[in-house]
């Protein structure tokens, strides 16, 4: 039998849902707490960087949504290292990786997996699709329509899978990491405000400096043919395991009273903001407090910041918020609204 497939009980009617799968739950890691945990971050983040050349801002803030638990939408134009920076990450997390390309005939199924029919055990066998693994990049999500891109959303919302009405849960930890391309838009479709909410952090990726540009291309001309980086360099840093470890430990990150209503009072104002047409929901306060633990403990602190909130704020909001017409006519984008909402917003004294 292929590994990926998985017999449906004879009793399963194909037609209907079934109970969900019962799968003990694994016992739950020690959290990974104080300077061992900004040191392993600090060394996952070293040994990613040895191939992933440059973009130090991008990688802090993927590995910012890795120590949150949550999923990021990548932005920006093709070529930039997105796929080289999952293959990075996970060979320094030691975790398994799947990269789907979307594409309008793209089905949901493709995805998720589907049911197969066994001739020879006359039963129905679960295919597993690509969705089960750790890392999974989502390259240029918005080329699929909606119905394929909601395939994403339970996966993302509830670290699960429904197929043929069965429940499978996915192995933490679990990142996805959808890209999008912001220049061509002919043949998209644009990802509703509803699904944008579900990521944790939308990261914009620009071209490298030209320092950095000379670095790559000598690293990956230097005595090769191939258009593509060696990993060899690129040790393992962590586990499975050390992550949800990490991840536990970064959600026992001190956060005062006053700082958690620093983030609300941010939110709070775009949604009374002169040119913002729609604000941030609840979720955006969340995912604010969720990511500043993440940037404290990269910063090797175990209590969070106003200046943590401060510096994650744009790739926590920039998704969350919907510029009135004037403002995109004269060419802002939400991150020119939000320095000037930040630059309004009183601090707390620390």
């Amino acid at each position: 039998m292929n590994p990926a497939d998985h017999p449906l009980p004879p009793d399963t009617p194909t037609g209907g849902p079934a109970p969900a799968e019962a799968t003990p739950a694994a016992p739950a890691p020690a959290p990974l707490t104080g300077a061992a945990l900004s040191e392993r971050a600090a060394a996952i983040r070293e040994e990613v960087g040895k191939a992933f050349i440059g973009q130090a801002e991008v990688l802090d803030q993927i590995l910012i949504a890795l120590l949150a638990g949550g999923h990021v939408l990548i932005e920006g134009v093709p070529g930039l290292g997105k796929t080289l920076l999952v293959r990075a990450l996970s060979q320094a997390l030691d975790c398994g990786h799947a990269r789907v390309q979307f594409t309008p005939d793209l089905m949901p199924s493709d995805i998720s997996g589907h049911a197969v029919w066994n001739p020879k055990s006359e039963t129905f066998n679960i295919r597993r699709g690509p969705i089960f693994t750790h890392l999974l990049l989502a390259d240029e999500i918005n080329r699929a329509p909606a119905k394929t891109q909601s395939a994403l959303l339970e996966a993302m919302a509830e670290l699960q899978v429904t197929i043929e009405g069965r429940s499978f849960p996915l192995p933490p930890p679990f990142l996805t990491l959808a890209t999008q391309n912001p220049v061509e838009q002919e043949g998209t479709y644009p990802l509703p405000e509803a699904q944008l909410d579900r990521f944790l952090l939308k990261v914009l990726i620009g071209y490298p400096s030209r320092a950095d540009e000379v670095r790559m291309v000598g690293t990956v001309s230097r005595g090769r043919n191939a258009a593509a980086f060696d990993l060899a360099r690129v040790r393992r840093a962590a586990g499975p395991e050390d992550i949800v470890a990490m991840q536990a430990g970064t959600a026992q990150v001190t956060v005062d009273e006053a700082v958690i209503d620093y983030a609300v009072r941010i939110v709070a104002a775009t949604r009374d903001w002169a040119g913002i047409a729609m604000g941030a929901g609840p979720r955006g306060s969340l995912a604010l407090v969720r990511a500043a633990r993440a940037q404290a403990v990269l910063s090797g602190r175990d209590f969070v910041t106003p200046d943590d909130i401060r510096e994650i704020a744009l790739p926590a909001l920039r998704h969350r918020i919907a510029l009135a017409p004037e403002l995109q006519i004269e060419g802002q984008a939400p991150d020119d609204v939000l320095k000037a909402l930040l630059a309004k917003v009183e601090a707390p004294r620390q």
